[in-house]
């Protein structure tokens, strides 16, 4: 059984300015999933670099508030909603909350760096 604990994770900061924790991946379940799943904070006043990725993404708001961008569009989003970001669709998320924004990430298939287009 592969139980993790956020809190004995290893945060890094990604590229899109977040604070990340990977979850799980393909390279950790034996190739047993194609997704990957991350836990993700962004501080209040903060936001994620505008980026597009070759893959399909879903956030689930685990605490916080902010606006979600994904091309020309952008709607408030809170706790226990989620949203989906379709492939190669520009994207960014803003906490325009009080406190941290923090996100699960799931990315399918999973997340590589090469997939990840700065804008």
């Amino acid at each position: 059984m592969n139980i993790k604990k956020i809190k004995d994770l290893e945060a890094f900061s990604g590229q899109e300015g977040t604070q990340i924790r990977q979850i799980f991946s393909p390279t950790d379940t034996n190739n047993a999933i194609r997704y990957s799943i991350a836990h993700c904070t962004i501080s209040p006043g903060n936001n994620s670099k505008p980026h597009t990725m070759k893959t399909s993404e879903i956030y689930y708001i685990l605490q916080g508030s902010g606006t979600m961008h994904i091309g020309e569009e952008l709607k408030e989003i809170s706790k226990n909603e989620s949203v989906f970001v379709p492939p190669m669709s520009k994207q960014f998320i803003e906490n325009n909350g009080e406190i941290d924004l923090i996100a699960l990430c799931m990315v399918d298939p999973a997340w590589k760096q090469e997939d990840e287009i700065d804008e």
